[in-house]
């Protein structure tokens, strides 16, 4: 059959399938290079700004926990950032809503002696992942909430774009 002679509805149909087959496999892949990730989640600042009374909340279920896990703080701001670093306190809540553990914690997003920024960058945005807390072992099975709130001096903190958290399964030795 020639292909001139083939409906051109057909034609789209087969087409359309085609990149459908294309976006599924893409989308497998893309899913199965993360098994280690049990819960990622982000919260963007629309305005770029993250005020010092704006406490973000991820909450994650834990299944197994005698399974070590990593933490991590998702964080993405312009070149813009004033700082070099950022302090946050985070809040670790258990099953019943109890602070089981929480910190002062600072992550270093610029080079302090050359400003060159950390993590991957694209343009003027920069993305960094820092691992918080490695190897860390959960009580029981359960829900789990993890509160994060800057804390540095300046009340509204500018070109931060997005915070979030990472739990993933540690790997074993």
């Amino acid at each position: 059959m020639k292909l001139s002679s083939v409906p051109s509805y057909l034609v789209l149909i087969r087409h359309w399938a085609r990149s459908l087959v294309l976006a599924l496999l893409l989308l497998l892949v893309l899913t199965r290079c993360d098994d280690n990730r049990v819960y990622e989640d982000n919260t963007d600042f629309d305005q770029t700004v993250w005020a010092a009374d704006s406490l973000l909340s991820f909450r994650f279920q834990i299944d197994e926990p005698e399974q070590a896990y990593n933490i991590y703080w998702n964080v993405r701001n312009t070149i813009a950032y004033p700082f070099r670093n950022l302090y946050l306190t985070y809040y670790l809540e258990d099953t019943l809503g109890h602070t089981i553990k929480t910190e002062l914690y600072e992550m270093n997003l610029f080079e302090s002696r050359t400003g060159k920024p950390f993590g991957s960058g694209l343009g003027d945005i920069f993305s960094h992942q820092v691992l918080a807390l490695p190897n860390y072992k959960f009580d029981t099975a359960g829900m789990y909430q993890i509160r994060l709130q800057q804390y540095m001096r300046q009340d509204t903190l500018p070109e931060i774009l997005s915070v979030g958290v990472r739990v993933e399964v540690a790997e074993k030795d």
